[in-house]
């Protein structure tokens, strides 16, 4: 075989792994859709919890490297502290381990039924569901399909003295090697397909064991660049738990490498084989019987669980390193800038719709919010309101933008038929949320009016006023209610609040032009009186669209 050969198989190859390996996890991320994250959220009170979750994470998505986005993701959010993220990443490193097992199983022989089965329920499955499983059972052959052209490139390896030479060079000084395995997988961002080149490797007899271990402790270092590069332009604590998750790993490396260079790693890890692996079901044999790519695997998992366990005690001191070398920012953060929603969930549309109706209802909150603002600067105007009406104005300004760019982007990728559903409620509450803020920011610029033109109302007046600010603080909780929790019977106690509100608007117009007929109210008090009726009868408006969009959906 000519190095043309060894390149076209071993590049091809090195493709359809990566591909099947990425299509594979985005069909697992879809089947298991917003449950990872509420895995995470309710898995991890405590560092221990948090390692089994990460396992459990990963586990279900076959990638530490999406685990530990997501967990990035959830820190950015302000939904995982950093000690709870630090326990996942830490899972997330055992959870891994599972694709190099696989590996290790040499299921290539079954690829191409498994890649076969897969397509065909990819493409004929009516259900997304299904398909996404046809997705999965697709991406699992392709890789395995990859694996073989890999190994069948790299079997004339062997004898190539310049790589034999490269090898030996590893074998004589261990950093070399961990240096290549941290760039090769820096490079790739899938420490899953650099060690499973590296078993490949190993099976074809191309490198020995010893020769494998360094590349192995150097790819497990190189996988966290996936994290850091997740960190960019995050928040503060998200930056730190990308950070952790290099620093747990180089520590881990620098723990373990001299110990395999003195001969007792390798002797826990045939010790583990020998006396505990055993119990699993199914296993028989010892160390020596195991294939290389296994012995690889064992490997991989023996340092991932023994670094866990030494680490683990000292999350604590993890996270003190971490916030030193990453310290607060001194700008006080934007309490409405967005909160849920993040571009690294979308490569889960239905984590990424979940976020996205999380953020509307924290919008939601913050419109009604700025209604008892203007409320409050409407009898009592004063400069702090005044700020405040300006910030939320501009925080829900920016949410409508942010959501909706958000919401299309995931709509991108395909939704089932209730995601589709939830995203056009979504989408159409984000219209009626911004517009029930810039009724709210009318009411400053009446009560602003008011105070220059010493306008007061009557008792009449202002009893009126007050029992329809009342009806239309009410019709905002029970949108919101309807919003959160696709709620029917909130929904359907909002119209007729609605109702009353426009009968009540009508009754107090006519009562207003009486008190002018009578002269009890001039012209500027009766323009601002009128005002607030309209702007609240609107508001009140927004919130029973809210609640239809709801109620048509459930017809």
């Amino acid at each position: 075989m000519d190095i043309t050969q060894i390149l076209f198989l071993f590049i091809g190859g090195l493709g359809l792994f990566l591909f099947g390996l990425r299509f594979m996890s985005d069909g697992l991320q879809s089947v298991a859709g917003d449950r990872m994250r509420m895995i995470l959220e309710k898995g991890t009170r405590s560092p221990i919890r948090g390692v089994f979750t990460g396992m459990l994470v990963t586990g279900l998505i076959q990638s530490s490297s999406a685990a530990t986005v997501l967990t990035v993701g959830l820190v950015n959010a302000e939904m995982l502290t950093l000690r709870q993220a630090i326990g996942v990443i830490m899972g997330a490193n055992i959870g891994t381990t599972v694709t190099a097992y696989l590996i290790g199983f040499n299921l290539q022989d079954y690829a191409l039924p498994i890649l076969g089965l897969g397509a065909l329920i990819y493409l004929f499955a009516k259900v997304k569901r299904t398909q996404m499983v046809g997705q999965t059972l697709f991406g699992f052959g392709v890789l395995f399909f990859g694996l073989s052209l890999m190994g069948t490139g790299m079997e004339p390896l062997k004898d190539s003295p310049s790589f034999t030479s490269l090898m030996t060079s590893i074998e004589n000084n261990a950093l070399i090697g961990v240096l290549i395995g941290t760039l090769t997988t820096m490079a790739l961002q899938s420490s899953s397909a650099t060690i499973g080149v590296l078993q490949q490797l190993a099976y074809q007899g191309a490198i020995t064991y010893h020769q494998a271990v360094p590349i192995l402790f150097g790819d497990n270092i190189g996988t966290t660049i996936t994290a850091l590069l997740a960190g960019i332009g995050t928040s503060v604590a998200a930056r730190r738990a990308a950070l952790s998750h290099t620093l747990f790993n180089t520590v881990g490396t620098m723990i373990f490498l001299p110990l395999f260079l003195m001969g007792y790693f390798e002797k826990i890890v045939v010790l583990f084989t020998n006396y505990l692996f055993v119990f699993l079901p199914g296993f028989t044999g010892t160390w020596e019987t195991l294939n290389i790519k296994l012995q690889i695997a064992q490997t991989h998992a023996v340092f991932n669980i023994s670094n866990t366990i030494i680490q683990l005690p000292f999350v604590a001191v993890l996270a003190l390193i971490v916030t030193k070398l990453i310290p607060d920012r001194e700008e006080e953060l934007d309490p409405y800038r967005p909160k849920f929603i993040d571009r690294r969930f979308l490569n889960n549309p239905p984590l990424a719709l979940a976020q996205a109706k999380r953020e509307t209802l924290h919008m939601a909150t913050m419109a009604f919010e700025a209604f008892n603002n203007a409320i409050e600067h409407f009898y009592n105007p004063r400069e702090e309101t005044l700020e405040k009406s300006i910030a939320l104005e501009a925080g829900i300004d920016r949410l409508e933008r942010d959501i909706t760019d958000f919401v299309v982007v995931a709509s991108r990728k395909q939704f089932s038929a209730a995601e589709s559903v939830s995203a056009n409620i979504i989408l159409q509450s984000l219209n009626d949320i911004e517009r029930i803020g810039d009724h709210c920011e009318n009411i400053i610029e009446q009560a602003d009016y008011a105070q220059k033109n010493q306008v007061n109302f009557s008792g009449e007046a202002q009893k009126e006023l007050q029992n329809i600010i009342e009806l239309t603080k009410e019709a905002l909780v029970l949108a919101y209610q309807t919003l959160e929790n696709n709620d029917i019977s909130a929904a359907k106690q909002v119209l007729p609040i609605e109702e009353k509100i426009d009968e009540l608007q009508e009754a107090y117009r006519k009562n207003h032009i009486r008190r002018l007929n009578e002269g009890i109210c001039n012209g500027s008090n009766g323009a601002v009186f009128l005002d607030m009726l309209t702007n609240l009868e609107r508001i009140s408006d927004h919130c029973r669209n809210i609640a239809q969009y709801i109620l048509e959906e459930a017809s």
